[in-house]
């Protein structure tokens, strides 16, 4: 397979849990490592995987009432560092840092908050800040990370495991990385409109 790449680690970090647990089932059986916060990785050992916590690796708690999570060089060093550079592999290896091949996101909805009427504090706290910030790197460095920014990719990504195990092609990152913006995109435009509106 021209430049594939296999997936050993996966961060996932996701509102809707609806339908990982397919894709859970699968990635577990082909060896792949679960790391996670909060909700997701009560989830995913729920379902009996294990999961690493994010502030094991961090060594930071979640704080600010859950606002910063993910938001640390060990998480985004794991993503965006090139697997092909010297100088960053050196760096991943003198500071720690963890490789990550695999980003599963899916966005608080800040859409529907607005749309139930809620008020404007529930809606600013609906604004993802860690979820936004992990596709954009792991769509920025498609060359070594698979990047799953909404629950509707998960069924792309199944299919994917079941005809070629955990490994993915060049061109299937890419497809996903532009699927990725495509969500940043419209998810920063939906937060610009409702404060233009206001």
């Amino acid at each position: 397979m021209a430049e594939a790449k296999k997936i050993k680690t996966a961060l996932i970090s996701v509102f809707h849990k609806d339908g990982l647990d397919q894709l859970l089932k699968k990635l577990n059986e082909e060896g792949v490592k679960f790391l996670s916060t909060g909700g997701t990785q009560t989830f995913i050992e729920s379902l009996g995987y294990p999961c690493q916590k994010v502030e094991d690796v961090t060594t930071y708690p979640s704080i600010l009432g859950g606002r910063v999570k993910t938001l640390h060089p060990k998480v985004f060093g794991g993503i965006l560092a090139r697997r092909d550079n010297e100088g960053d592999r050196e760096q991943m290896a003198q500071y720690e840092i963890p490789e990550i091949d695999l980003v599963i996101v899916d966005l608080y909805p800040f859409e529907q908050t607005v749309a139930s009427g809620a008020s404007e504090q529930d809606i600013i706290e609906k604004i993802d800040i860690g979820g936004i910030s992990l596709i954009r790197a792991g769509a920025k460095n498609f060359s070594d990370v698979v990047i799953v920014p909404s629950k509707a990719e998960y069924p792309v990504l199944l299919d994917i495991l079941n005809a070629q195990g955990a490994q993915t092609t060049r061109e299937q990152r890419r497809m996903f990385a532009e699927r990725a913006f495509g969500v940043s995109s419209h998810y920063d435009t939906a937060i610009h409109s409702w404060f233009a509106k206001k």
